[in-house]
């Protein structure tokens, strides 16, 4: 069996995180306008009636920003083999930070979605950091 390093271990949950987010936003959509329109092209300007709903649509769309940034940072020390206990510490970090500002973030808890986004860009900048060899 393959043995991932936490690098690409934390990139690959990550995504599949950020995969998975879109699943209740699709059930409230059905819910609030029935298959049929829920399955016709989107309507950019119709907001989801449930605030709940909306603000995790948004974060859906911040979790994919930061996947951007994180991933090749990631990947970037697992190819360099400068993976050490300070970027396996910034991946889970980054990967838990995540988890909770999706669930912040939906129950609309304004500090703590602060809190949890800014402590995924510290994990990034962590990885950055040994990247270019500075730590």
């Amino acid at each position: 069996m393959l043995s991932p390093s936490p690098e690409l271990l934390s990139t690959a949950l990550a995504a599949g995180l950020t995969g998975l987010i879109w699943i209740p936003v699709i059930l409230n959509r059905l819910a609030e306008m029935g298959l049929w329109t829920a399955l016709k092209n989107p309507q950019p300007d119709v907001r989801p009636k449930a605030d709940w709903a909306h603000r995790l649509a948004n974060a859906h769309r911040n979790a994919l920003e930061n996947l951007a940034v994180f991933a090749p940072l990631a990947i970037n020390v697992h190819l360099l083999e400068a993976g050490n206990g300070l970027t396996t510490a910034a991946c889970f970090t980054f990967l838990a930070s995540r988890a909770a500002h999706v669930v912040i973030y939906t129950f609309g808890i304004p500090l703590l979605r602060t809190i949890a986004f800014f402590a995924g860009f510290l994990c990034q900048m962590a990885l950055l950091l040994r990247v270019l060899g500075m730590v």
